[in-house]
C-alpha cells in the first residue's frame, strides 16, 4: 500500500469477496458522519466496537480505508472506492423497498387463500367470480385446508376458518355464526327406523358425534369422515344427518329434520397475519369477503 492508501491486493476479484453489507455499511456510517465517534452515536453502538469492526475491513483488505486526521475521519483512494460501491448498494436496496411497497400499493399479484373444503364449496366458491371480475389482476390460489398453522407459519395470505378461539398471533374480524341442523333428501321417505348417516371416528370433531348420537331417529348406518362426503350421502338419499346450514338450506334437494342445534355453533372467522393487514391485495380480499352480503345471508 503506499502513501494514499491504494490496495496491496489488486485482484479486485478477490478483494470484494472478502466484504459483505455489513462491512459496507461501516464504510458508509463513518464516511457520512465524519468521524468514528458520530457514526457510532448514529448507528447505536460503541466507539470501540466500530473500532474494531474498521480495524478487522482493512486488515481484510491489507489496505487502509479511512485517513485519521485530528477533525475526522477521510476516506483514501482505496476507502473512497468502497464508499462509492456502498452508495450505490444503498441505492439499489432502496430501490428495492420502494418497489416492494409499490407492489404492496397496487391491486395486482397473488394472494393464497386457505379455508376447508365445505365453507369452500358452501360458501365462497360462488364469490370468487364476483371478485375476480372487481380485481382482474389479483390472482387467488385457493389452498383447501383445515389447519390454522399455514397462515401462521406464512404459508397463506388470508384464511377462512370455523374456530371459536382464534389465534391471538393473527388479527380479522368475525363473519358470522356457522349453525347446523339435521337434514335429509326431500325424497326421502321417514321411518320409524329411519337411518342415520355420521361422522366417522377420523373426523375429529367430538360434538358432531355427540349431536349424532342425540337426534335418536335411528342406527348410523354409514359413516365419513369429512362433512363433504356427509353431505353427499345424505344429498343421494342415504340417510338423515347433520350438516351446516349453509350447505343444506341452500340446497333444493334437502330438507331440514331439525331446528338448529346450538351446541354445534362455531364462529366463522376472517384471518390474516399482522403484517399483511395493510397490503393492498391482501386488504382487497378481506374487504371483500367482510362485505358479502350473499355469504351474510347464508349464514343466518
Amino acid at each position: 500500500m503506499n502513501a494514499k492508501g491504494t490496495f496491496l491486493n489488486t485482484d479486485r476479484s478477490k478483494l470484494n469477496a472478502k466484504l459483505d453489507w455489513a462491512d459496507f455499511f461501516t464504510i458508509l456510517q463513518i464516511a457520512e458522519a465524519g468521524s468514528l465517534a458520530g457514526a457510532a452515536r448514529a448507528i447505536g453502538q460503541s466507539r470501540p466496537t466500530l473500532m474494531r469492526r474498521l480495524n478487522s475491513i482493512e486488515r481484510r483488505l491489507g489496505a487502509r480505508v479511512f485517513e485519521r486526521f485530528r477533525l475526522g475521519y477521510t476516506p483514501t483512494d482505496a476507502g473512497q472506492g468502497l464508499l462509492d460501491a456502498a452508495l450505490k448498494i444503498q441505492a439499489l436496496a432502496r430501490d428495492a423497498e420502494r418497489d416492494v411497497s409499490d407492489r404492496d400499493r397496487h391491486l395486482a399479484g397473488s394472494v393464497v387463500l386457505t379455508t376447508t373444503d365445505t365453507l369452500f364449496a358452501g360458501l365462497l366458491a360462488s364469490e370468487l367470480i364476483g371478485f375476480r371480475e372487481r380485481f382482474p389482476k389479483i390472482v387467488l390460489d385457493v389452498q383447501v385446508s383445515n389447519d390454522l398453522q399455514d397462515l401462521i407459519n406464512r404459508e397463506a395470505d388470508v384464511a377462512v376458518r370455523p374456530t371459536n378461539g382464534p389465534p391471538e398471533s393473527l388479527v380479522g374480524r368475525k363473519l358470522g355464526i356457522i349453525r347446523q341442523a339435521a337434514f335429509a333428501a326431500t325424497s326421502f321417505e321417514a321411518r320409524t327406523d329411519t337411518p342415520l348417516v355420521g361422522p366417522s371416528e377420523k373426523l375429529s370433531y367430538l360434538p358432531l358425534h355427540t349431536a349424532t348420537r342425540n337426534i335418536g331417529l335411528g342406527v348410523c348406518s354409514i359413516r365419513a369422515n369429512s362433512i363433504l362426503s356427509l353431505y353427499h350421502l345424505i344429498r343421494v338419499g342415504a340417510g338423515v344427518g347433520i350438516l351446516p346450514t349453509y350447505l343444506g338450506d341452500n340446497d333444493p334437494l334437502l330438507a331440514r329434520r331439525t331446528a338448529p342445534l346450538p351446541e354445534l355453533d362455531t364462529d366463522l372467522w376472517l384471518l390474516t397475519h399482522p403484517d399483511l393487514r395493510n397490503t393492498a391485495r391482501v386488504r382487497a380480499v378481506l374487504d371483500w369477503f367482510a362485505r358479502s352480503a350473499t355469504l351474510r345471508s347464508r349464514l343466518k
